[in-house]
């Protein structure tokens, strides 16, 4: 089984449209998106009637329940409080149902058992999941789960990582990478019986234009900044 999945658009629709144009000259089985596919960036309502046209299954992400519940919590920084308000304006009532509709986590079958992908932890998608954690503490999340293969989404900097027979994956950001270095990232795993390897992409596309489209709609220049080069916004977001 091959799976091509990605994450963190951040409605950058330059973006999601050099993805989704590459996997469809790739012979695979499924696609998944990870959630968090509005926030910060300029093209929400287009990013999600994409996603609707293709019919690509995502999870609910940490910035699409911010753009759609209210939350509570001490707030984000500056910049990113911004650009949420903003995307709460942007989304129309269609927009905020295909949000609302995003399950927490998608499960389906693979060659080696189980599988489940959600953003953040299983049943938080604003939470990180510590897939740098030493073995012990990742075990204790990744038992109850019994699927030997997880992907989780929301480091925006691409993991792949096999821990006493599990196989853990964060495809890093379509939108927002933090790798430092620009372009869109995409994972693809091939998944057998009994063994899982992933191959990881970083994709060109027209940041330029994202960057511009960000500054003309008046959203803060340092999310600009992160799309031009690939450095984060705020280390706590």
């Amino acid at each position: 089984m091959r799976i091509a999945v990605f994450s963190d658009v951040h409605a950058n629709l330059p973006a999601l449209k050099a993805v989704l144009e590459f996997v469809e000259g790739l012979p695979l089985d499924r696609v998944l998106c990870l959630g968090d596919v509005v926030g910060y960036g300029p093209h929400p309502r287009e990013v999600i009637a994409l996603l609707e046209e293709k019919k690509i299954p995502c999870t609910l992400g940490g910035t699409d329940v911010r753009a759609i519940f209210p939350t509570p919590g001490p707030p984000k920084s500056p910049e990113t409080e911004a650009a949420m308000a903003w995307t709460r304006e942007q989304l129309g009532e269609r927009e905020r149902a295909f949000l609302r509709r995003l399950p927490p986590m998608l499960r389906f079958f693979t060659p080696l058992g189980r599988a489940k992908a959600f953003h953040g932890q299983p049943h938080d998608p604003e939470a990180r999941f510590p897939i740098y954690a030493p073995e012990a503490e990742l075990l204790e999340l990744l038992s109850p789960l019994r699927a030997p293969v997880v992907l989780a989404g929301g480091s925006h900097i691409p993991v792949f990582r096999e821990v006493r027979g599990y196989y853990l994956l964060d495809p890093g950001s379509v939108g927002l990478t933090l790798g430092g270095e620009p372009g869109a990232d995409l994972a693809v795993l091939t998944i057998k019986p009994d063994d899982v390897s992933a191959r990881f992409y970083k994709l060109p596309y027209d940041y330029g234009q994202t960057a511009f489209d960000i500054q003309a709609w008046g959203l803060p220049e340092r999310i600009a900044e992160v799309v031009r080069t690939g450095r984060p916004l705020d280390p706590g977001d």
